[in-house]
């Protein structure tokens, strides 16, 4: 494929809009595409990256095949804010601790998709430029080297609320420790001056709260401000921010983006908004919190199972966002599944076969396929089931919670009511925690598990 039509589907399979005025991004990727810096932000509230995300992942790393550079934003600082995008209610504001741990999550897991060599990839906080040295809480009694000349000074104990010992601190936290300019309230202001009040309001989301009677807070209205920000110093450390991409539900923020580095007199970043990929019911949005989800890391069979799931209605949608299917044969698919010349269920499967592959390897996806050929055609109870062992029935919901065979007790307790709940050997039902016995169940539709009853 020539290098332009790579371009034209970069920039419009799955995508919902690309605002690019003058063509400057277009012409820069053709020109210099080793010189272009790409911005993914993420908030860490949850753990795990699922295939919805891995969208917008997975054309990240069409760009780094040309060269480009992809700064994978980790935004520790704004997820303790809570960004209202999508939401009707308030987001709670989240631990730092809880933000570390689930930002550690997601670096382990892009590796999967995208391409971690330093020429094409980095990550960074904005906390380090968002955390002044006010807000640090440095170690208590603490010594410090300075050094004047040839020699080393060593102070006394310094107090936690030492502004030498908080001013150290602050530096030996910061992941970026040159080119960072700390936003101060100043700043905030200068940039405030410029955005008005209507301009944020009139996002549908806080429109619906306003309509209900529901707060609208002004931490939230400033998030779309903290983002754009983060565009303004990425451009500080990295030289340029070209083109900022997220979810269409993030359309609006990246866009103010562009108005902030407007400001600053920078290049403003184009933006590439993409199609949310729909979740396992096919109508609402792919989320962890519906349970509508596949993992990446899913294990094979799990996710095998999970895209055999989807409705009809979203197998073409599917196929677009998630695989590397060209897109003339996506056409056919669509074709096809419109005169009713196959089995959607035959495509289905090529779909889930497709997916996990690219997560798990050929030999992976070829052995979940026999599975659930197996399982739901022939019948047969899965081979290589995890074995889980509890000491009495009562333990069975926590146990199940934490081998991630339920997202909660309380989707068990649901799963239960639902009749949801199979024991493979009698082939029945089980209606409550006390039918349970040691053997093979079903949990929902694609979950095995062996339960060990001691």
């Amino acid at each position: 494929m020539e290098n332009s039509k790579i371009i034209d589907e970069l920039l419009s399979r799955g995508v919902g809009e690309f605002i690019d005025p003058n063509g400057t991004f277009r012409k820069k990727l053709e020109t210099n595409p080793n010189e272009i810096v790409i911005k993914l932000g993420v908030d860490p509230n949850r753990p795990d990256i699922h295939i919805g995300h891995a969208v917008i992942l997975r054309k990240l790393r069409k760009f780094q095949d040309m060269g480009c550079k992809v700064i994978f934003l980790i935004g520790d600082f704004t997820a303790q804010i809570g960004d209202p995008t999508g939401k009707s209610k308030i987001r709670p504001e989240i631990d730092q601790m809880e933000v570390n741990k689930n930002m550690q999550t997601y670096l382990d897991q892009v590796g999967k998709i995208l391409k971690t060599e330093q020429s094409v990839f980095s990550w960074i906080r904005n906390s380090d430029w968002f955390v002044s040295i006010n807000d640090i809480i440095a170690p208590d009694n603490r010594t410090i080297n300075i050094k004047s000349g040839d020699q080393t000074i060593t102070t006394p104990p310094l107090p936690a609320s030492d502004i030498l010992n908080k001013a150290e601190f602050w530096v030996e936290t910061r992941m970026q420790k040159i080119n960072i300019n700390n936003y101060s309230l100043i700043n905030l202001m200068a940039i405030l001056r410029r955005i008005t009040y209507g301009r944020i309001i009139e996002r549908d989301m806080f429109q619906d709260r306003i309509i209900k009677g529901e707060p609208v807070f002004m931490h939230e209205m400033l998030y779309p401000i903290f983002q754009g920000i983060d565009s303004d110093v990425l451009a500080n450390i990295y030289g340029s921010c070209d083109l900022e991409v997220g979810g269409t539900d993030q359309h609006f923020n990246m866009l103010v983006g562009r108005e902030v580095m407007e400001m600053n007199k920078k290049v403003p970043q184009a933006v590439l908004s993409f199609k949310l990929l729909e979740g396992l019911d096919g109508k609402e949005k792919m989320s962890k919190s519906l349970d509508n989800y596949v993992g990446i890391t899913d294990e094979p069979n799990d996710m095998y199972g999970k895209i055999m799931s989807i409705p009809d209605s979203s197998i073409v949608n599917y196929f677009e966002l998630c695989t590397y299917t060209p897109n003339e044969s996506i056409e056919e698919i669509k074709e096809t599944l419109k005169n009713g010349k196959e089995n959607p269920k035959n495509i289905k499967m090529q779909l889930a076969r497709q997916i996990v592959e690219e997560y798990h390897g050929k030999e992976k996806a070829n052995d979940a396929e026999e599975n659930f050929t197996k399982t739901f055609s022939k019948g047969e109870i899965p081979k290589d089931m995890e074995t889980i062992s509890v000491a009495s029935v009562k333990e069975i919901p926590e146990a199940l919670c934490s081998n991630n065979f339920v997202a909660s007790k309380g989707e068990f307790t649901r799963l239960l009511k639902q009749n949801a709940v199979t024991n493979l050997e009698t082939n029945k039902k089980v209606l409550s925690l006390e039918e349970f016995t040691t053997g093979a169940y079903r949990i929902g539709a694609h979950r095995f598990v062996k339960i060990d009853i001691k």
